[in-house]
């Protein structure tokens, strides 16, 4: 039994989940983005919990947020009482929401922002059977015309036609294997996703209206194909900032490179949607936040 001396802590399951978010994505900016709150208000709510511990549980870099010792101690434990939680949750309050819900997404996308969004949905809705399809932007609108998928994530212009609610936006930025790749060629050499990749356009769009040479010099719809060639030295390409491998640069103006305007990713509807699809879309819309994402 604890001594007089020693305070009991009931710990904050909204504290956890905040904690969790930041520690699954490595940044107080997308985990606030998944809960539905400003990065500050994340940031607060991990002081709490770190002043209700006693303990530092992040270690911060230019790059990325991660957790300390105690922090890696902390976040399985952290995974099981919000499961808990939510299967509580699950089991009394939507026990009786069921179905199929069908997701498609761009490969990148859902690699870098939709795993933990995916995640806590399953664990709320356990009784949902969710199929995800990741596929280039112009596939996952055929799909959708086809009738094959209920709710589509989609790459658009931000100024472009209206289709689909914006959820996302943020920059976009050159990347290779380091700025030797530049010195190393006359024409530019273009490490793309197939036509009409958005980044692709941008990339070509930008490099034509500065007057910057280029070449096409890998062309792949794999991400880890693209990310492989990158490595390799073979060229460079456009991606968003957040998405950026930790291993690889990213160049700016001083390497010479043109700016680049802002990606946005808009979520698509069917015309008629099942109520376990709508719930998806909402709790997309609202971990996502409808927003547009800066850096920590």
């Amino acid at each position: 039994m604890p001594s007089v001396t020693q305070r009991l802590v009931n710990l904050d399951l909204d504290l956890l989940r905040a904690f969790a978010a930041v520690a699954d994505s490595g940044s107080f900016t997308r985990a606030g983005a998944r809960l539905g709150r400003t990065q500050s208000a994340v940031s607060l709510q991990i002081q709490r919990l770190e002043t209700q511990l006693g303990t530092q549980l992040f270690a911060r870099d230019p790059r990325r947020v991660r957790p300390t010792h105690q922090g890696e101690i902390l976040l399985p434990q952290a995974h099981k009482l919000l499961r808990l939680n939510d299967d509580i949750v699950a089991g009394i309050v939507e026990h009786s929401l069921a179905g199929e819900v069908r997701l498609g997404a761009p490969e990148d996308f859902a690699t870098a922002h939709l795993s933990g969004v995916l995640g806590d949905f399953v664990h709320a809705y356990p009784h949902v059977a969710l199929s995800v399809t990741c596929d280039l932007t112009l596939h996952l609108i055929e799909a959708m015309s086809r009738g094959v998928l209920d709710l589509a994530l989609i790459k658009r212009e931000p100024l472009g036609p209206e289709l689909g609610a914006p959820v996302w936006r943020e920059p976009l930025v050159w990347v290779a294997a380091d700025q030797a790749v530049l010195e190393r060629h006359d024409k530019l050499p273009l490490i793309a996703a197939p036509a009409p990749c958005v980044y692709r356009k941008r990339a070509i769009a930008s490099l034509d209206a500065a007057g910057r040479a280029w070449r096409m010099a890998y062309t792949s719809p794999s991400l880890a194909g693209q990310h492989a060639a990158l490595r390799a030295g073979l060229g460079v390409t456009v991606l968003p900032r957040e998405m950026a491998p930790e291993d690889l640069a990213i160049l700016g103006t001083d390497a010479g490179l043109p700016a680049l305007a802002d990606t946005e990713i808009a979520l698509v509807r069917a015309k008629s949607l099942p109520v376990a699809a709508e719930r998806l879309a909402d709790f997309i819309l609202s971990a996502l936040d409808q927003g547009s994402t800066a850096p920590d």
